[in-house]
């Protein structure tokens, strides 16, 4: 269907294209608005109307989103409403969210209570909501509930870390850096608590007729899912630890992967055990992490 509102008409379009043009009404077509000398003569695109930055259903953007040749290649829909908060609401809810955030830790001690899968089935689905390179979704969630499964997994990674710890494959630098943290080569909690969720990387894809198709960004995808997977966890009042044996390849054998997938981390998943133990370390404050360019 053809769009016959006004670039000042900011009345949502209810179908904007792709498929059979469905029967609606058009919309009326309204007259510009009067050019006046006060209005920069900054034009759109298309050279016929000038912008006037100081009216308030004015749009800043010179280009349109999406262009019209990808608007009528592909299907776009309006943006789900949002409440439009005040400036209070918007600093009273961002300092909420951190106080939350802020009480996140890393257990290592966490507790064999069971936990039904659907709630961990929801940390994932919100963690699929994460923005990805072009929208390819790379990742493969696996949840491990078996108790043989999860001592193979355990036994596997301690191997590995056994080696890392007492053979030297970190370097002391290395484990000097992680004494802080209480680490050793023994990880117990990969047996004991109730889930494993592990998170596969997809290098590639697969189209429809079994050819590979590229997949972008993927590690930046799956670190920004990870994510977006821990604070779902945090929220529902789970814990959680991001362990990353190095290697890793064991998983996608023990677990029986395809050559596509590689593992990203793994996440044991539980509720802490009573009186849990964490480092006494502080993080960053704000001025160390953040600088301003401001005008």
């Amino acid at each position: 269907m053809v769009d016959t509102r006004r670039w000042w008409d900011h009345r949502p379009l209810t179908v904007m294209c792709g498929g059979p043009t469905p029967k609606v009404s058009p919309l009326p077509v309204a007259a510009p608005p009067p050019v006046t000398p006060s209005l920069q003569t900054r034009f759109r695109h298309d050279g016929r109307v000038p912008i006037d930055p100081s009216a308030s259903n004015s749009s800043p953007y010179e280009f349109p989103y999406p262009n019209p040749e990808l608007a009528a290649a592909h299907s776009f829909v309006p943006l789900p409403h949002r409440p439009h908060r005040s400036i209070d609401e918007l600093r009273a809810r961002g300092l909420a969210f951190h106080a939350e955030m802020a009480m996140r830790r890393s257990v290592r001690t966490l507790a064999p209570d069971p936990i039904p899968r659907d709630v961990i089935d929801q940390a994932i689905a919100t963690a699929s909501t994460a923005p990805s390179g072009a929208h390819m979704q790379p990742w493969t969630w696996v949840v491990v509930g078996d108790p043989e499964l999860k001592r193979q997994i355990r036994l596997a990674a301690e191997d590995e870390e056994r080696t890392n710890y007492l053979d030297s494959r970190m370097n002391d630098e290395w484990q000097q850096a992680l004494g802080p943290l209480g680490t050793d080569h023994h990880k117990e909690f990969l047996e004991i608590t109730p889930w494993l969720v592990v998170l596969f990387e997809q290098r590639y894809g697969f189209n429809d007729d079994g050819s590979k198709r590229h997949h972008y960004y993927v590690k930046e995808s799956c670190g920004i899912a990870a994510g977006f997977f821990i604070a779902a966890l945090h929220q529902a009042g789970l814990a959680t630890l991001t362990h990353t044996p190095s290697p890793m390849a064991f998983l996608t054998k023990v677990l029986g992967r395809p050559e596509n997938e590689r593992p990203f981390v793994l996440f044991p998943v539980g509720r802490p055990m009573p009186e849990t133990l964490v480092p006494n370390i502080a993080r960053k404050s704000l001025d160390e992490v953040r600088i301003v360019i401001d005008g």
